[in-house]
């Protein structure tokens, strides 16, 4: 496998639910070892690309490769090893009620224990104490329940347990939905250090400018289920495409009008 080759390469990929096409044609390549920002608005197929990514959901039609691999196209096991090079850090962080934060950070690494490896759970704590600190909390929290946790702190432990198995490709959704602008940042800084740390490959969604521009290298727009831009992140401000300008600028008047949800 070449170096050139796109750590993930979209072709085609359609879904659509009813009536309603979601996806419509997708083309996207997100080189190895970029973070990749995918903005547009609710309702553009953000959330859906990125399910049909990680098998949650089918599409109807299109390829989706992983390291020149289509996994459409692999069985069910061959898919579940390459869904295990994948960490996620979820809109709302995603944690187990029921279980600690150390628990939750090495939910993967005990699933994997449980599935005949090696790795106990003594073993398993002592290793989610040193990813909590890789996020900045002490290992003590890994003591606590999510429940006793601030929301910026439960997106840290969210952001642990997706990096937890060093995964290859690293997905975030929405990360900054729900915190103030000063935490937002930080867990921005924080992503960018874990994906620089482990060499992953990441892909973000976001309606979050400051954060599409702080986590991206490379960003794209998404709108009724088509591309209609892609380019640097750091240009996503002043980027020529009238769509896009409108979305990053918050203008009422454009192209994009305002539509009834049914």
């Amino acid at each position: 496998m070449s170096d050139l080759t796109p750590k993930i390469r979209i072709r085609g990929l359609c879904k659509s639910f009813g009536s309603k096409r979601v996806l419509d044609g997708i083309d996207l390549d997100v080189p190895r070892g970029t973070s990749f920002v995918v903005i547009g608005g609710s309702g553009s197929g953000k959330s859906v690309l990125l399910r049909c990514i990680l098998g949650l959901i089918e599409p109807d039609a299109g390829s989706i490769e992983i390291d020149g691999v289509d996994v459409l196209r692999l069985s069910s096991r061959r898919r579940d090893e390459v869904t295990e090079t994948i960490g996620m850090l979820f809109q709302n962080a995603a944690l187990f009620d029921s279980l600690s934060v150390w628990e939750n950070v090495a939910f993967g690494l005990l699933a994997k224990r449980g599935a005949g490896k090696t790795m106990t759970r003594a073993q398993a704590r002592v290793r989610a104490g040193e990813i909590l600190a890789q996020v900045g909390l002490d290992p003590s929290v890994g003591a606590l329940s999510p429940a006793e946790l601030s929301g910026g702190m439960q997106k840290r432990v969210g952001l642990a347990r997706a990096i937890a198995g060093r995964p290859d490709i690293l997905f975030f959704d929405e990360p900054t939905t729900g915190l103030d602008p000063i935490m937002g940042a930080v867990i921005d800084g924080l992503i960018v250090d874990c994906v620089k740390t482990l060499g992953s490959t990441a892909v973000a969604i976001t309606h979050d400018m400051a954060s599409a521009q702080r986590i991206g290298d490379q960003a794209a727009m998404l709108y009724h289920g088509r591309l209609v831009w892609q380019g640097h992140a750091s240009d996503l401000m002043n980027s020529g495409n009238d769509m896009v300008d409108q979305f990053t600028h918050g203008r009422r008047e454009g192209p994009i009008g305002m539509e009834l949800r049914r």
